[in-house]
């Protein structure tokens, strides 16, 4: 049960006594027991399982169950704001946590006050209950002063130890604190509560709980076992307030707490002060607010201090009157004999009224003649300068209008100058002070800079060219086919050292043909082969019983064959019966393919097997292996029909890095219905360059 019920609670038990009997067999000490043990154990105060039937009994054990909720929130509210420092977990909008809320923040002001080093019984408007646990937390949770109301619990053991000796039994007899009932519970006195350990007791705190009885403008002070009320007064500005709760007059004056300056003396009211000079001011001075004597302007303050005809003089401290002359009217002043007025020749006094124009005198006035540019101002009286530029716009000048004084003058925008008759403008030649780094082109109002080929603007300033680096171009990957070295206004490709020159088109690399520039080293005895940035020395010698068909040329290309083909000495059986008929070396150089997509086809292996013959009557079929040399299986081969006759093409099927040298030894095996006819042995030499090119 929360603090939102605590009233209607009240109101209900206390109509329910008015209607029950006071007569039971359980004792009051026994119901308040049962209600504290049910209140710590967080059980709804409202529903609480009756232990009697007797109606007292009920709204006992209710209030004291209440009690123990109402400390144990307030002291969680109050434990949260020393712990964390915050009241935000106990944002829920419940009875329950508001009061706890309630609590916490309150304790949190406290913290404040005293973290302020200000007192913790300053007088704030936020309640009795919030103050008392204001200032509990401002003081560390101290206990507040005994008052001048004795302390009841020494009295109450006092009468009790006169009038209860007899009715305490033998069994609790220095047990309790207060008092003792016949079964041997503890009980404590009207004020005080009864402590977890069933025998000791501590004060209720009324105002806290908010069940004290202080009026409307009474603010409620906790006391051992009870309270008193004490009527809160608030005083105002210049007041304070005594000790019998009156407000009494503060005397600024006496304490020297007043602003009064020093020619100032200060002189006490209720509630306030003023200050009064120090020195009095004579007729015909006002003091200030400083006490300073301030003379009075009679001829201003007072309506005709002066007699008709005359004028006021003011004085310090009065004022006289005058007989009132004549006074002459602007352009006019009084004769030497000072009974007219005459006309004032401004043209002649010692004033320039025309500054430098042309002076005309009229009968109370003059006028000037103004020069060219210049036009008469009848008002101010002056020769005033004419706009011609605002008041002829565009007609003065081909661009722009500048007024001057008496006149006005043209001036011309960028990339224009002023022509001869000072009103038109002709197109400035930039060019001609070379404001471009390379080509210049003069436009109308302006210039264009241009860059040769290889350069390009510069977008800082427009006019510089700056040099366009081609090789670093995102295209600048694909400008030459091996290196690319930029140079001013252009590039240059380059090849590797040796092996290869520049091509025509100055980007691609061509390889040297070091067999045929004769730049090889290759001896008598060996053939020279071209490849890609080199050159290869070869010589080949025919296995035993196999003789060489045709010459071995100097120079080997890559369509040459070197073939030995069998020669068996008379009588030898096993030359005859081996299969093997021919063996030959062909010659192929290759590239590092950068970008390898497909297969390549790079030699071809011609029969003269025809395709379509009958296989049963006879006829031939070819099988192709690769024996030898295919490194990471890179290589394969396959058979195919091209005009009508078995074709092995050995293709490269995956990206080799060079450089690198390999011998693909090939089987071409001719087989027939009754087996293997011949086999023959082609060597493929394949070199692989590094590069691509």
């Amino acid at each position: 049960m929360g603090p939102c019920a605590l009233l209607l609670l009240v109101l209900g038990s206390l109509f329910g006594l008015l209607l029950g009997q006071g007569a039971g067999q359980i004792s009051l000490e026994d119901c308040c027991k049962d209600g504290r043990e049910r209140g710590k154990d967080n059980q709804d105060c409202a529903s609480l399982p009756l232990i009697s039937e007797w109606i007292t009994c009920r709204i006992v054990q209710e209030q004291c169950c209440v009690t123990v909720l109402e400390d144990n929130m307030c002291n969680t509210g109050i434990n949260v704001a020393k712990e964390q420092g915050a009241c935000d977990a106990l944002f829920t909008n419940t009875c329950e946590t508001k009061a706890t809320k309630m609590c916490c923040d309150c304790c949190l002001l406290g913290m404040a006050t005293q973290a302020k080093n200000l007192p913790c019984d300053q007088d704030l408007s936020v309640g009795y209950q919030c103050s008392l646990v204001s200032r509990a937390c401002c003081s560390n949770g101290a206990p507040e002063e005994p008052t001048t109301d004795a302390p009841k619990t020494e009295l109450a053991n006092d009468e009790n130890t006169n009038n209860g000796d007899s009715e305490l039994s033998d069994q609790c007899k220095g047990k309790c604190a207060h008092e003792c009932v016949g079964n041997g519970t503890c009980t404590c006195f009207k004020g005080y509560k009864l402590k977890p350990d069933a025998r000791s007791c501590e004060d209720i705190n009324e105002c806290l709980l908010g069940t004290s009885n202080c009026r409307g403008g009474e603010r409620c002070i906790n006391t051992q076992g009870s309270f008193r009320c004490q009527r809160e007064v608030s005083c105002g500005t210049g007041y304070e307030l005594t000790d019998d709760n009156n407000c009494k007059d503060i005397d600024e004056c006496e304490a020297d707490i007043h602003n009064c300056g020093q020619g100032l003396e200060c002189q006490n009211t209720q509630g306030s002060f003023r200050c009064l000079p120090k020195v009095k001011c004579g007729p015909g001075f006002i003091q200030d607010a400083l006490g300073n004597c301030i003379d009075i302007n009679e001829c201003i303050s007072q309506t005709g201090p002066c007699h008709r005809g005359q004028i006021c003089i003011n004085t310090v401290g009065s004022y006289s009157c005058q007989r009132n002359s004549v006074n002459c009217g602007r352009g006019y002043h009084l004769n030497e004999e000072g009974t007219r007025c005459v006309d004032i020749d401004e043209c002649k006094g010692p004033e320039r009224v025309c500054a430098g124009h042309g002076c005309i005198n009229l009968v109370g006035s003059y006028r000037c003649e103004c020069e060219a540019g210049y036009v008469f101002n009848s008002i101010a009286r002056l020769c005033e300068d004419i706009n011609e530029c605002r008041h002829y716009p565009g007609r003065l000048c081909a661009h722009k209008c500048d007024n001057v004084l008496g006149s006005y003058k043209c001036s011309c925008t960028t990339g224009f100058r002023l022509a001869a008759d000072k009103r038109n403008c002709d197109d400035l030649n930039e060019c001609e002070s070379n404001p471009c780094s390379q080509e210049c082109a003069n436009v109308y109002g302006s210039y264009q800079c241009y860059c040769r080929r290889g350069y390009q603007l510069s977008d800082m300033d427009g006019t510089t060219c700056e040099d366009i680096d081609e090789c670093a171009l995102p295209t600048g990957g694909h400008i030459c086919s091996y290196r690319c070295l930029n140079t001013p206004g252009s590039f240059h490709c380059s090849c590797p050292l040796s092996g290869y020159t520049v091509a025509p088109n100055g980007r691609s690399c061509q390889d040297v043909d070091e067999c045929v520039t004769g730049t090889h080293t290759c001896t008598v005895n060996q053939s020279c082969f071209n490849v890609q940035g080199g050159f290869r020395c070869l010589s080949f010698d025919c296995p035993n019983n196999y003789r060489h068909v045709g010459e071995t040329a100097a120079r080997l290309q890559r369509s040459d064959t070197i073939r030995c083909i069998k020669s068996c000495q008379p009588n030898d059986v096993a030359c005859v019966l081996d299969p093997m008929h021919s063996v030959s070396h062909t010659f192929i150089s290759l590239p590092t393919f950068r970008e390898f997509t497909r297969p390549e086809e790079i030699v071809f292996l011609r029969t003269t097997v025809p395709a379509y013959g009958s296989y049963r009557l006879g006829s031939y079929d070819v099988k192709f292996d690769i024996l030898e040399g295919n490194v990471d299986d890179a290589f394969d081969i396959i058979k195919r029909v091209e005009n009508g006759l078995f074709v092995g093409v050995v293709r490269q099927v995956k990206s080799v890095i060079g450089p690198l040298a390999t011998v693909l030894k090939l089987s071409m095996r001719n087989l027939t219905s009754q087996g293997d006819s011949g086999q023959n042995i082609i060597n493929v030499h394949v070199f692989v360059s590094e590069f691509w090119f």
